[in-house]
């Protein structure tokens, strides 16, 4: 399987585990069942039948910073493996421009195989899922454009479904169509029938197979990706956006649906994030610091401060800095609403994320009062900040891990554990990382407009001039 291409699609927008997940973090990037995140843990289980070097991820500019800062902290890759999308153009576009990209920049031929991988999604059996890749692979060389069928564990109104014929004698299943989300009365009956499967959103495909049918059957987008890489980035914009599965597979008669039982979920809810959680023999699944006392069947999800629970049942409690959930187990679907009134209403919680990533690392807020912002920075051993100036703040640095390089006006400053440094308004600086470890500080940021769109950028390794 080393030769296999994988390509890790990594775009979209979620907010249904908020307040976990917000716009500018979606769940993609969350951390929900061990010290990874569901990005990390995709990439470390292709890693597994795909050589470093022929992996790569897909993503729009504004993850651009995430996708990197997360994925270098799992495998130093030497190669560009991100694949950066201009707009978000669905699932179709987004995977022609993958294989484009392959194409063009990696010399990539026709009968060249290639996985394609939500970033969002469990998969705890991995045995199961490599054996599932090997069938793939299989019908891919035999001619097929393969789709992986979850086998349903009940009925579910929350996914789309995949209609399928037995398996054969090869072990794959002929795809007969695809199904949008039931009603509870529809699902019920796919589940009793037994052909039908959750549509997982994964693909496995020979390279010129799947450029045919996008020729054929989406002519805008096959034909500008044929063009080149470069040429297909400069018409992204103008595609249309969509599936994969409406655009080609619908369509297609050599297709193939690899039925998958591999402990796969979407986790789609807080009530997925507590089914596939380890649990304490009163049902309880605690996730951070929690006591409860005369509770069953909870879940308790806390990274930064204590939880206390007395005499709950089937609750769902999720605590972040800024926002804390409640709800029965059951109802979290309904968390769209609530997001949906909070963007209403202009609420910062539905959109900013208390901790966000940049190209140099991380900062976290952890106080913001009118005139003045409090954040945790971590800068990545040698990295640095933009040389930059503000119109409207000053800021304050304390290094309390680490030492930093600070470039302030026209003179170089080291600041180590301890010490400290003043940075006035209009004032040229640059914050950097010489060492081999994280460099942790505190800065205090103080003026009458604090927003992140008040930096003027001179120079910047990550090309962000402003």
């Amino acid at each position: 399987m080393n030769d296999l291409y994988t390509i890790i699609l990594a775009g979209g927008n979620g907010t249904r585990l908020w307040p976990l997940s917000r716009e500018e973090l979606p769940k993609q990037f969350l951390n929900l069942t061990n010290h990874s995140t569901l990005l990390q843990n995709t990439v470390t289980r292709t890693l597994e039948f795909t050589n470093p070097e022929k992996l790569f991820v897909v993503a729009g500019e504004k993850w651009h910073a995430l996708v990197q800062h997360q994925i270098i902290q799992v495998r130093n890759f030497n190669h560009n493996f991100l694949i950066q999308e201009p707009c978000g153009r669905n699932t179709c576009p987004a995977i022609a421009l993958g294989i484009s990209y392959l194409q063009s920049k990696q010399n990539a031929k026709d009968d060249d195989l290639v996985l394609i991988c939500p970033s969002d999604q469990i998969i705890s059996n991995l045995d199961a899922f490599s054996s599932a890749i090997d069938k793939a692979l299989q019908t891919a060389k035999e001619g097929y454009i393969s789709t992986f069928g979850i086998v349903p564990t009940g009925p579910e109104t929350g996914f789309g479904y995949l209609n399928a014929t037995g398996k054969n004698e090869n072990g794959f299943c002929k795809l007969k169509g695809f199904v949008e989300k039931p009603d509870l009365e529809t699902a019920i009956r796919y589940y009793e029938e037994g052909n039908y499967y959750w549509n997982s959103g994964m693909f496995l495909f020979r390279i010129g197979d799947i450029m045919e049918a996008i020729t054929k059957h989406i002519p805008e987008i096959g034909e500008s990706a044929e063009k080149g890489y470069d040429f297909f980035l400069g018409r992204f914009a103008e595609l249309p956006s969509i599936s994969l599965d409406y655009a080609v597979m619908e369509k297609l008669h050599n297709t193939a649906m690899i039925p998958l039982n591999a402990g796969w979920s979407d986790v789609g809810s807080w009530d997925a994030v507590y089914d596939i959680s380890e649990k304490e023999p009163s049902g309880n699944a605690i996730h951070g610091d929690a006591i409860l006392k005369e509770s069953s069947n909870n879940l308790m999800f806390s990274r930064e401060r204590l939880l206390v629970g007395i005499d709950l049942k089937n609750m769902l409690v999720v605590d972040t800095p800024d926002a804390l959930f409640v709800a029965p187990k059951g109802s979290s679907q309904k968390i769209r609403d609530v997001v949906k009134d909070l963007k209403a209403s202009g609420r910062k919680e539905a959109t900013e994320a208390p901790e966000s990533a940049r190209p140099w690392g991380t900062y976290k807020v952890l106080a913001d009062e009118n005139r003045y912002k409090i954040k945790k920075l971590t800068i990545d051993p040698g990295k640095r900040l933009s040389l930059q100036y503000h119109h409207h703040r000053s800021e304050h640095w304390v290094v309390v891990k680490g030492t930093a390089k600070v470039t302030l006006d026209d003179k170089d400053v080291f600041i180590h554990e301890g010490e400290s440094i003043f940075v006035p308004k209009n004032s040229y600086h640059r914050l950097a990382n010489p060492g081999k470890i994280n460099l942790e500080l505190i800065e205090v940021q103080n003026g009458e407009y604090l927003g992140e769109d008040d930096i003027v950028r001179i120079e910047d390794d990550y090309k962000r001039i402003s």
